[in-house]
């Protein structure tokens, strides 16, 4: 049974160790912190400096690998858009029947698992109007629209509708549904992907 970061509390960052853990190593826990920080405040509440501290590393390594605030929210925004809308693609590439619904919601909540936090990463909306952080946020959110855009007027066509409103207003039904379950089960971290995949299962079917 994998088990979700929670939300809040980090603990003690110990520093030992820190040297001569590859680069790439070392930037993916750089990334796991400064992902849970904007998950937890956004792009306006980010701090370099807190994020280097709990990092384990200075701050002026943390300018080295990602140059600004800027550079560290548009890598941690294009890491989680990545996961995120790689796992979706994946669901919606199958038979589009209700079944690509308890997919999509699957692949949603396993993506998440590990750092629920990119959620709020992608769908943070404090960053600048516009600039770097501005454009990586967009078009994470971009995608994953457009992918719910084309899975459901797949599923419509399979069941004979084209009409472009229903398409529209079930669009709707489900992006809302979608972003209401994933907040319940932030509110819910002792919940895995899995039993929250199984308990979206028997909705489904009960709404079916």
């Amino acid at each position: 049974m994998s088990k979700r970061q929670g939300s809040e509390g980090w603990g003690v960052v110990s520093t030992a160790g820190t040297k001569g853990v590859p680069r790439a190593e070392r930037e993916a826990q750089i990334l796991d912190v400064a992902a849970k920080e904007i998950g937890r405040v956004g792009f306006a509440g980010l701090s370099l400096g807190v994020v280097a501290a709990r990092s384990g590393v200075s701050k002026p390594l943390v300018y080295a690998y990602f140059e600004s605030k800027d550079g560290l929210y548009v890598a941690c925004v294009r890491r989680a858009a990545r996961v995120l809308g790689d796992a979706i693609e994946e669901a919606i590439s199958g038979p589009a029947t209700l079944a690509m619904a308890e997919r999509t919601l699957q692949a949603i909540f396993t993506a998440l698992e590990s750092r629920p936090h990119d959620w709020n990463v992608v769908h943070d909306r404090s960053h600048p109007s516009d600039g770097p952080a501005a454009a990586a946020a967009h078009s994470a959110r971009e995608r994953i629209a457009e992918q719910g855009e084309r899975g459901v007027g797949t599923f419509l066509a399979g069941q004979g509708l084209t009409d472009p409103d229903d398409q529209s207003a079930l669009t709707a039904a489900w992006t809302g549904a979608v972003t209401a379950l994933v907040d319940w089960w932030m509110h819910h971290p002792a919940e895995t992907a899995a039993a929250m995949t199984a308990r979206c299962k028997r909705l489904v079917a009960a709404l079916a």
